[in-house]
């Protein structure tokens, strides 16, 4: 398949690392441009861009002389493209060699996925050699109740929030339905544009086979989203609600989805604001927020017991001494295009 994906990095203070994800874009036959927008960096990462754009034309820099988060800076991307599909690549992380012939090899679609491998920043190398072809490449198609529900934390299941699969996005039906990224999300803002795609028709497929390395740093596994990222992420859930209600897809299945996405949500944004106003205003003000509302002291413990007990983690927060933790259980055999 001719070059057919632009390339999106949203770059801050990634001049370690930046090198490293253009070069594993620009090896696939399939891009077409990389974009990278240094997100106002104060290190060299301009430096590194330029850099690469001397060495390949297809890199292009754009400049943000404020930081704006990752989501201004995709649109900003965004709005520049003019290929066929878009594709999202983190700043510290890696393409899987031919992962994009692989993807535009699958079922006619609007958002097209594959497994992520998340690996700690020495076993990268390990992870990019390794042949995963054992693993079957048949694709299977998501739904928004499915996609939703993958975001859920489930006993007995491990760690696989689908909202940080990187999918190949179609640049014309973001258009078409002017969609973007919000940018008031610091939280959540892959998922809500997934979302909002699947809410208005986008077709999504899915194969376990793993395309996209993710890095994973020590130093950011404890890691906790604040109040107001939280809230933002609420409002936005809210709002999934409603368009899901205006376009009438409100089966069972999806709403009994988004309802209690939005409740998981809520409760977190009320572990988090209690936690904040006990370090602020002492102990009585928090245990009056606690118990303000009927539904809010449980979840909020039953929240502090899973962190204590390291339950609360998300599907990027662990990743093997060697080798690699996949996103998603590889399947043992392939499905079929339509499955």
């Amino acid at each position: 398949m001719s070059a057919c994906v632009t390339v999106i990095i949203a770059a801050y203070n990634a001049a370690d690392t930046l090198s490293r994800a253009i070069q594993s874009a620009l090896v696939q036959p399939e891009t077409e441009r990389v974009i990278v927008v240094d997100d106002a960096s104060d290190d060299a990462t301009c430096n590194v861009a330029l850099a690469a754009a001397d060495q390949d034309p297809r890199v292009h820099l754009i400049r943000q002389a404020v930081n704006q988060g990752p989501a201004a800076a995709r649109n900003r991307a965004l709005d520049t493209a003019t290929s066929d599909y878009v594709a999202v690549l983190d700043s510290d992380d890696v393409f899987l060699p031919g992962r994009l012939g692989r993807l535009l090899d699958g079922p006619p679609a609007e958002l097209i996925a594959d497994n992520i491998a998340f690996a700690l920043p020495q076993n990268l190398a390990e992870v990019r050699a390794r042949n995963w072809s054992g693993i079957a490449p048949g694709f299977t198609r998501i739904g928004a109740a499915e996609f939703v529900q993958g975001n859920l934390r489930q006993k007995g299941v491990s760690r696989g929030e689908l909202g940080f699969l990187k999918p190949i996005l179609s640049r014309r039906f973001l258009d078409r339905h002017a969609l973007r990224y919000d940018p008031a999300l610091r939280l959540g803002e892959d998922y809500d544009l997934y979302v909002r795609m699947l809410l208005v028709g986008a077709r999504m497929y899915l194969t376990r086979q793993p395309g996209y390395a993710a890095v994973v740093r020590p130093d950011s596994l404890s890691a906790r989203h604040g109040t107001d990222a939280l809230a933002q992420l609420y409002t936005a859930l809210e709002a999934h609600l409603k368009l899901a209600e205006k376009n009438g897809q409100m089966a069972t299945d999806l709403s009994d989805a988004l309802q209690a996405h939005l409740a998981d949500t809520r409760h977190k944004r009320d572990h988090r604001q209690f936690l904040d106003m006990r370090r602020a205003r002492g102990a009585w003000p928090a245990l009056g927020f606690l118990f303000g509302a009927p539904d809010r002291a449980w979840p909020v413990a039953c929240q502090i017991v899973r962190d204590k007990l390291g339950l609360a983690a998300s599907a990027a927060d662990a990743a093997p001494d060697q080798g690699a933790r996949l996103l998603l259980p590889p399947q043992p055999a392939a499905s079929g295009p339509g499955a």
